[in-house]
């Protein structure tokens, strides 16, 4: 694999300190962490990252990075995305669009390397890792900083199989300091403190005087055969506990449980909440098929959410601990509001 001009270059580092170092510490660095002249050094996820300066040639790997970073405004200093499971956020469509995009799945550690990337960011930790794109570690060796979204890792377990387990319950607060640790990587704290703000009046104005205690919520991501269901933790438990909700399936601290369906119609949900999504790498990715499948399917088709068609359609990246998370407490909100909720 030949090493690219960028990477040959910051690979001059590797005896410096402006590599990352193994750590002990909490993930997301306090607002107060050290910004000097040199660069700038948090705690991230177990490690110590130091930028030397603001990336001009980043990497976003995952959605839910990519619409922090353009959302920052940062497009002119992007110089690849990848993994995707929806159209980009309404508003950041002409920023995404001169960024490339390395692939919509997960790409290669040889195709990341080709843009000579001087940072590289992801919202999950099975992307840094073997069997994604390249364990963080073999971004060190090159003198690349990676950076891991504290929502995958704070309180979260990501040792077994499957999408990992939550040992406490998902708040915004991670999602707000991921904003925060971006905004301070590239130099652009007012533009994160003011992204801050807006989501955080977001959600105050959404749940304002909402109390949806009465009901019983199901939250469905993908896949038809062996459904992925939310746990009681993630970003589904930001929403739900939000609205003052139940999920029935908040006895599970797995974060996408796969459930049989004979299990969910036992549980018999109120409200089914259903991930809308555009790749095609699961069976029943869209909301019209998943709804399709329930109406259908004889364990499913005499639930109460479903004769009732008391369906919320989601994009994947609400349901994900993202800034979209905001808008699926918004639009779970105003469907309940309307005691008769439709996508």
């Amino acid at each position: 694999m030949p090493v690219t001009r960028a990477v040959r270059r910051s690979a001059l580092f590797l005896s410096g300190t402006f590599l990352l170092t193994a750590c002990g510490g909490s993930s997301t660095g306090p607002p107060g962490s050290p910004t000097t002249a040199t660069g700038r050094t948090l705690d991230n996820c177990g490690q110590r990252i130091r930028i030397p300066s603001p990336p001009k040639r980043a990497v976003s790997l995952n959605q839910g990075t990519t619409e922090i970073m353009l959302s920052l405004g940062l497009a002119d200093r992007m110089a690849g995305t990848a993994t995707w499971t929806d159209p980009v956020l309404k508003g950041l469509a002409k920023d995404n669009a001169r960024v490339p995009r390395l692939s919509d799945d997960q790409p290669s550690f040889e195709k990341v390397l080709d843009t000579e990337p001087d940072f590289v960011a992801a919202s999950f930790a099975s992307t840094l890792r073997q069997g994604g794109v390249a364990p963080r570690e073999k971004f060190e060796e090159l003198g690349v900083p990676t950076y891991l979204s504290p929502a995958d890792c704070e309180g979260k377990d990501n040792s077994g199989d499957g999408d990992g387990a939550r040992t406490e319950p998902l708040t915004m607060e991670s999602v707000y300091g991921e904003i925060r640790d971006l905004a301070k990587i590239f130099g652009v704290e007012a533009r994160g403190a003011k992204l801050v703000a807006a989501l955080k009046t977001r959600v105050a104005k959404a749940t304002l005087g909402i109390d949806a205690s009465d009901t019983s919520v199901l939250y469905w991501f993908a896949n038809q055969e062996s459904p992925y269901m939310a746990g009681c933790c993630g970003a589904p438990g930001i929403i739900t506990e939000a609205l003052g909700a139940k999920n029935v399936f908040d006895d599970t601290k797995q974060e996408w449980p796969q459930i049989n369906w004979e299990t969910v119609a036992d549980r018999n949900p109120d409200v089914l909440v259903i991930g809308d999504l555009t790749r095609d790498s699961q069976t029943a990715e869209t909301a019209a098929r998943k709804i399709a499948f329930l109406e259908s399917d004889p364990a499913t088709r005499n639930m109460d959410a479903v004769k009732n068609k008391r369906y919320v359609t989601l994009s994947g990246q609400a349901m994900n601990p993202t800034i979209r998370t905001v808008d699926g407490v918004e639009k779970v909100a105003a469907a309940l509001r309307a005691d008769g909720p439709a996508g």
